[in-house]
């Protein structure tokens, strides 16, 4: 095995069992986590607000949260095949000058 494979798996070994203490160990010590985004802060802090008004109304809400769901792991897809794209495109060419 070359350098730069023993290299690489050190590094993949090290991130997986980082990743797997970053999983476990919070429930073994006993932390507790209150799962909550930024969306639900920001809604509780606007109902608290007695005189507020919207800015603006969206103009087509989904029929359904499924619907939501769909449309934003859509939008996440068609991103992440774009970025792929790219990269693939950069490494293509830097690999094709490194070939001439």
């Amino acid at each position: 095995m070359s350098e730069l494979g023993k290299l690489t798996l050190i590094v993949v070994i090290l991130i997986a069992i980082i990743g797997l203490l970053t999983a476990f160990v919070p429930g073994i010590v006993g932390i507790t986590a209150q799962w909550g985004g930024a969306d639900a802060a920001a809604v509780s802090k606007i109902g608290e607000i007695s005189d507020y008004k919207p800015w603006f109304s969206p103009l087509w809400e989904p029929p359904s949260g499924e619907i939501e769901t769909l449309l934003f792991s859509l939008q996440a897809a068609i991103g992440a095949g774009i970025i792929g794209y790219i990269a693939g495109l950069y490494t293509g060419r830097k690999e094709k000058k490194r070939d001439l």
